[in-house]
């Protein structure tokens, strides 16, 4: 399947939840919504589509420098989409190089 240059939507709506990055429900791979309420319309993520991770970022009483494994149950690294994590709780999974 080739991916359309058309940009992943976020947030985005989809089972009812927002979600601020790219998901992997009902997937073996990440993907996005094409429209603010999914549609239907959608694709798989590339490494490079948005929301960047905003570094640094204050996690419970520390600023974080980049993607961290602090406190994420599946040993992935992740990182905070804006620079409160702690007042947002936005954040997205960090690729499997970091």
């Amino acid at each position: 399947m080739e991916i359309p240059d058309t940009p992943c939507v976020f947030p985005f709506i989809y089972g009812d939840v927002t979600h601020y990055n790219c998901i992997s429900v009902h997937s073996n791979f990440l993907w996005c919504s094409l429209d603010n309420h999914f549609q239907g319309r959608w694709r798989y993520c590339k490494a490079l589509d948005p929301p960047e991770c905003s570094f640094p970022f204050l996690f419970r009483k520390k600023f974080i420098y980049k993607c961290t494994k602090d406190c994420y149950i599946l040993d992935r690294s992740w990182c905070s989409l804006t620079k409160n994590y702690n007042k947002d709780g936005k954040w997205k999974q960090c690729s499997p190089q970091k």
